[in-house]
């Protein structure tokens, strides 16, 4: 036997529910002549009587039962089929898994991705923080679409990505306003003897901040070292050493910190980079984001 024909099906399903050919033909819209005839071309591909006539109605042979059991799981299954594809269209949103590398600042993170929650698309937000180096090996099996990072992609990885530099910004000094009482004498001498938090090692401004202090002759007390830079905050936020953040979001520190802001320097640059495997950007979060650092953030 053929496949099986589904409009063949059709016809004897409602056949079958209304227990006439002319009631069927009302409801499908069809003249009853044409209906017969399909019932009939069914039953001999079937090769079974799937009706016996009462009258003017027709009764289903036991053949014709267990078809119509079958027939009403197709039909069913396909009404589910329908609506789960309504509901995901109702519902379909822009999945977007974005790396967030722990050096960064988690406040500009925050302020550069929320751009791409603004689309007209609805965005679905997936986000991963840890080191630069894994999260790139993610990026590499698209298992993440970017990578906030604040340096470039490393050369010497195998690894096909596109560094795009979202912007750049001075540092600034940060602490609580009993430890900036403290300190004596004005920026940057004030920050001699100082207590500090230092980002960790994988914080590309270190070494430039490092460089600084000792350019600048200045040596204050280093009390910790943090890869991660929302809890190097949260120790500043306690007063227990002074912290540096971009300054394109000082304001946003202090309220956010309740601190206030000790000093600036233009000379240490903090820049952010969005690594994608694309080379041209493409993806409309990614968009977003670029332009919202572009024109809001570093601007």
């Amino acid at each position: 036997m053929d496949n099986l024909n589904f409009k063949h099906l059709k016809y004897f399903w409602t056949v079958a529910k209304t227990g006439s050919i002319a009631r069927a033909s009302e409801q499908l819209h069809l003249t009853p002549q044409s209906i017969s005839g399909q019932l009939t071309e069914f039953e001999e591909r079937l090769g079974v009587e799937l009706f016996r006539r009462t009258g003017r109605n027709r009764e289903l042979t036991e053949a014709g039962r267990r078809i119509l059991s079958y027939a009403e799981e197709i039909f069913a299954i396909s009404n589910e089929l329908i609506d789960a594809l309504h509901v995901q269209k109702s519902r379909k949103s822009l999945t977007f898994r974005v790396g967030i590398a722990d050096s960064v600042s988690k406040s500009i993170a925050y302020h550069l991705v929320e751009p791409a929650l603004r689309l007209s698309e609805p965005v679905r937000l997936i986000c991963r923080e840890g080191r630069l180096a894994a999260l790139l090996a993610e990026l590499a099996i698209h298992h993440l679409d970017m990578i906030i990072a604040d340096r470039p992609m490393p050369a010497n990885l195998n690894v096909r990505g596109y560094s795009h530099l979202l912007g750049e910004s001075g540092i600034t000094f940060f602490g609580t306003e009993h430890l900036a009482g403290q300190l004596r004498g004005k920026f940057p001498t004030c920050l001699n003897g100082a207590p500090l938090l230092l980002p960790g090692e994988d914080a590309a401004i270190r070494p430039q901040l490092i460089q600084w202090f000792e350019t600048n002759g200045l040596r204050p007390e280093i009390l910790g070292e943090f890869d991660d830079s929302a809890l190097m905050k949260a120790f500043g936020q306690a007063g227990a050493g002074l912290f540096v953040a971009p300054t394109t979001l000082a304001s946003h520190v202090c309220e956010q910190y309740k601190t206030v802001a000790i000093g600036r320097i233009d000379t240490v640059i903090e820049r952010l980079y969005a690594i994608t495997t694309e080379r041209r950007l493409t993806h409309p979060a990614i968009v977003a984001i670029s332009k919202a650092a572009r024109e809001d953030i570093f601007g």
